[in-house]
């Protein structure tokens, strides 16, 4: 599949620029260096007066984003995107920004331990203690994230159904990868896509792992598709870019949710590829796609 819009291919060659194709097959210093540079390019300012700090719960490192009145509303626990390899707090601190003035909610950015130093279920784990202790407080919450935050979002969802734990009003899924079938028709038809390609996704499920494969074809918790049952998971958005090989992992989602009578929705995105959350004030696909999120936040709490 092309890209032939003129906005989102200028997104593509001004990110190639900075984190080129190669970098995913880098070292892990190095390719987070460039994922920082590139990420630098087009962050955004944050909205004046939002308060925000950094501080540490659980162990966690995290970062507030409290707009006033966001107390008396749930709180959005976001984990960013980087194939648990790259990214943090600086990575997605304008999106974070700006979802919460949007939703009028306080978000929790989880600077959760990466890969490959800290292998799977490390991730998780982190996600898993913030979301424990802001539940103890009597709050209740979203989970969202995109791409690998996509996943922990998904998995966090899984980790408290089996334990028991206070589970998240509803899941917010952006381009996630939830170990879904790599014969499906994204996987193939968008193998060499922009932004991200099949190969990249094999090299990072490598690195979670340390290379143990059979956890990802047996533990939801890593790959949510995996699952023999969805019964008892929170309401969902999954939002998707149509020019990604994780694209076919949403519908499929999707469709093992509706299984079970659980309320979940679906859009995905023609001519966006993976990563354009990063192209929101350069692309007016990226722009009505992040509205699209936030209206459904604000539309879920509503009711």
């Amino acid at each position: 599949m092309l890209v032939t819009d003129p906005e989102v291919l200028r997104f593509i060659a001004d990110t190639e620029a900075a984190y080129p194709a190669e970098a995913n097959g880098a070292t892990a210093q190095d390719n987070r260096r460039m994922y920082d540079a590139m990420c630098a390019v087009f962050r955004a300012p944050r909205p004046a007066g939002l308060p925000v700090r950094d501080e540490s719960v659980a162990g966690v490192p995290v970062r507030r984003y409290t707009p006033e009145g966001a107390h008396a509303r749930p709180f959005l626990l976001y984990s960013h995107g980087g194939g648990f390899v790259v990214g943090g707090l600086d990575s997605h601190d304008d999106v974070c920004a700006e979802l919460a003035v949007a939703t009028g909610c306080e978000v929790i950015s989880v600077d959760y331990r990466l890969a490959p130093e800290h292998l799977f279920p490390a991730q998780i784990d982190d996600v898993v203690a913030v979301w424990s202790v802001e539940a103890a407080h009597g709050r209740q919450g979203i989970a969202i994230g995109d791409s690998a935050g996509g996943n922990l979002s998904a998995g966090l969802c899984f980790r408290m159904r089996r334990t028991g734990g206070p589970m998240p009003l509803a899941q917010v899924l952006i381009y996630p990868g939830l170990g879904g079938d790599m014969d499906a028709p994204s996987y193939i038809d968008n193998a060499e896509a922009p932004m991200l390609r099949t190969q990249d996704l094999k090299t990072y499920a490598g690195m979670l792992t340390g290379g143990d494969m059979e956890l990802r074809r047996s533990n939801p918790e890593i790959s949510p598709l995996v699952a023999q049952s969805f019964a008892g998971l929170p309401p969902a958005f999954i939002v998707t870019a149509d020019i990604d090989p994780l694209r076919d992992d949403g519908p499929a989602y999707l469709k093992a949710l509706q299984a079970e009578a659980i309320n979940a929705e679906w859009r995905n995105e023609p001519q966006l590829i993976h990563g354009y959350l990063r192209a929101r004030h350069r692309s007016a696909r990226a722009a009505e796609s992040f509205r699209a999120i936030c209206n459904w936040i604000n539309a879920f709490l509503a009711r």
